[in-house]
């Protein structure tokens, strides 16, 4: 038995699937999908991240899932050698990413008016697992991003099966990540959508188990003082990326490893550079030139 739910979420369209699972389950995935959503928005003024931003030095009795989360960014942050970095929101708010334009919530406020620019970095957020307790130090704001939506994919899905489901899909807005057994064969199949034209799929991806997350500059825009603006921010100059990628894909382990290397490969000068970064953290993955080229390294063949 397979059942299926497609929601709006965590400002994304959301496709949830269980094999071997009901309705109820499904109920509880999109149940903790809000909880952490309600935890991590930066949108939401009683959220836990919302609630560290605002105050900046202080040490915070968080939840269990806030520790992971700042664990695993951190982390991330470390693994990528500062190219994925959730210190980046001054640097979005500075162009316009102010309020939620995908989802709900309100007005985004950080304290202290961190400078836009170059990013603070993670090397000063305090945390303890032990206490449940994190500290931002001043003049750094977090944003959990698309490490959210990797990281609420690989929790709810773990859940799921944990719950009594023999297989479970999670899909955020393309961060999507995948457990047990599939729904009709020995592998699951996922279409890799084209940035140009979502209706059609620049490749076919089969796996039994893992993570694959996308981005694009080509959605999530805005224009702000007469400059158009897109979700991506090199921390190293604050502002988007300079070079011909458009869209790049990567497969991992797990859903917020596969989100930081996605956009350490939005980052990289050249599709070639793009494409060696994510070979170099042991994944593999693809990217889309401005021309609509795709490249793709040798190492997804084996996933084709």
């Amino acid at each position: 038995m397979t059942a299926e739910r497609r929601l709006r979420i965590m400002g994304s369209d959301a496709h949830l699937l269980v094999v071997g699972g009901d309705e109820r389950l499904l109920d509880s995935a999109e149940q903790r999908l809000q909880d952490l959503e309600h935890k991590w928005s930066r949108f939401l003024p009683r959220s836990e991240v919302s609630r560290l931003n605002a105050q900046p030095g202080k040490e915070l009795a968080v939840s269990d899932d806030t520790v992971l989360l700042f664990s695993a960014a951190v982390e991330a942050n470390r693994l990528t050698l500062g190219l994925f970095d959730p210190t980046v929101l001054a640097s979005l708010l500075a162009k316009g990413y102010t309020a939620n334009r995908y989802g709900t919530g309100g007005e985004c406020r950080i304290a202290g008016q961190p400078a836009a620019g170059t990013a603070p970095g993670c090397h000063g957020i305090d945390i303890d697992p032990a206490g449940n307790t994190v500290r931002m130090p001043v003049g750094t704001a977090f944003d959990a991003g698309g490490i959210g939506k990797g990281l609420a994919a690989d929790i709810v899905t773990e859940e799921l099966v944990q719950a009594g489901a023999s297989g479970a899909l999670v899909n955020l807005g393309g961060d999507l990540r995948l457990r047990g057994q599939a729904p009709e064969t020995d592998s699951w199949v996922v279409d890799i959508e084209d940035p140009f034209a979502p209706e059609l799929a620049i490749a076919t991806v089969r796996m039994v188990e893992g993570a694959i997350a996308s981005s694009s500059t080509l959605i999530r825009n805005w224009v702000h003082r007469g400059a158009a603006e897109h979700h991506l921010i090199d921390p190293r100059t604050g502002d988007g990326p300079t070079n011909d990628v458009v869209a790049a894909s990567v497969v991992a382990g797990a859903g917020w490893m596969a989100e930081a290397f996605c956009k350490v490969a939005m980052l990289a000068s050249t599709p070639a550079g793009a494409l060696k970064l994510i070979e170099d953290a042991g994944l593999t993955g693809l990217v889309v030139k401005v021309d609509g080229t795709v490249e793709v390294p040798s190492s997804l063949g084996a996933f084709l």
